[in-house]
């Protein structure tokens, strides 16, 4: 008969930022197995994004100093200084994520994609593409980007993406962009800077939100400078208004929108609408929000399926977002506590985390507004 294969303590499903940044955590504590799956390779998604999308936050190497770099997934490590840039491309960061699994021996199996996910009595049943694992806990750490959201209107798939090469090819004429936050400010600002003219369609019209120091829910400050250049050009219309449905008519794209109004494409309308949270196989295993994204418990585990965590952007907690890295970082060495204490080992070298800045376990603490 053969034998069962070995348990590990914990497995971590994706290797990009949080997956890294989770599986690092998770080897300050002593004796503990685990491993890392990831369905491409180190930085998948990274590697996918077009050639001229960058980082929205900006790289800065201050460490020495006590400031860790805003990208930094391991407080003893910076991309502004491995990468020597301060906006990487995702081809960079990739890099980085590599240069950081090696450095400290995380063990990773690329080309390993989780197919189904079976939530056992002590442990979770894991079919991959190269194999079956079994885990005591589970971090799903697969991101957004094979996610993403069309607008929920007639003709959505006639526009294209905002995550897809195509968007971000040069375009002639006029442009409809329909989303106005980070993404649609991002690629109107790129269409725009090569000479295209484009009308950004966006109800809420996140442009506009000027309380608050969360940059979720407000525009960065480079997004904000980046769309006032683009205004003073002339070629950039900032419109609220919901898109309703786009048609072809010709060589042209129609957008129609709920003032009654209608905006038209020389191209493709860009649909920079974001994304879904990205659980594939274990989104049984999640309970759902009122708005949708899953349902964590204060520990960031799923309220429905105990042992399995959720690392990444997709982390809400009441009204917080944790969409940047920066934010969903601080919750890397919280969760290795937590499978650390389980399996009865010692965790005390996480307090590292909290000294640099990236351990919160306090959630109370996050959304304090900046005085001035």
């Amino acid at each position: 008969m053969a034998q069962r294969p070995p348990i590990l303590d914990a497995l971590v499903v994706g290797a990009g930022p949080a997956g890294i940044g989770t599986a690092l955590a998770l080897a300050s504590v002593p004796e503990l197995t685990f491993g890392v799956l990831e369905r491409g390779q180190i930085g998948q998604t990274f590697l996918e994004w077009p050639s001229a999308q960058t980082f929205l936050t900006p790289s800065f190497t201050g460490n020495g100093f006590g400031a860790t770099d805003l990208n930094a997934v391991h407080p003893e490590t910076s991309p502004a200084f491995s990468l020597g840039v301060d906006y990487p491309t995702g081809a960079q960061y990739a890099k980085y994520l590599r240069s950081v699994t090696k450095h400290f021996q995380v063990p990773v199996m690329d080309d390993a994609e989780v197919t189904a996910v079976t939530k056992l009595d002590d442990a979770f049943a894991v079919e991959t593409s190269r194999g079956p694992v079994s885990t005591r806990a589970l971090v799903w750490a697969g991101g957004e980007f094979a996610d993403p959201t069309l607008p929920r209107m007639a003709g959505s798939s006639l526009t294209v993406h905002s995550r897809e090469p195509g968007a971000w090819q040069p375009r002639t004429g006029r442009l409809v962009v329909i989303g106005g936050y980070e993404s649609g400010i991002d690629i109107a600002c790129y269409h725009v800077e090569r000479g295209a003219e484009v009308e950004i369609v966006d109800a809420g019209t996140p442009w506009d939100a000027g309380t608050g120091s969360d940059p979720s829910f407000r525009l960065a400050p480079r997004s904000r400078i980046r769309m006032n250049a683009a205004r003073a050009t002339g070629r950039l219309t900032l419109t609220a208004a919901h898109a309703t449905g786009v048609k072809r008519d010709g060589d042209t794209w129609v957008v129609s929108l709920d003032n009654g109004t209608k905006a038209t494409s020389d191209s493709r309308p860009i649909s920079a609408t974001g994304f879904g949270a990205g659980l594939g196989p274990v989104a049984p295993l999640f309970s759902a929000r009122p708005d949708g994204w899953p349902e964590l418990d204060e520990d960031d585990q799923s309220t429905i399926s105990p042992g399995l965590f959720l690392s990444g952007p997709a982390i809400r907690h009441g009204g917080l977002k944790f969409c940047f890295i920066y934010k969903f970082r601080q919750r890397f060495a919280h969760i290795a506590r937590v499978i650390g204490e389980r399996a009865e080992k010692d965790t005390s070298a996480l307090e590292a985390y909290r000294a640099a800045g990236m351990l919160t376990d306090d959630l109370s603490c996050c959304g304090v507004e900046c005085a001035c």
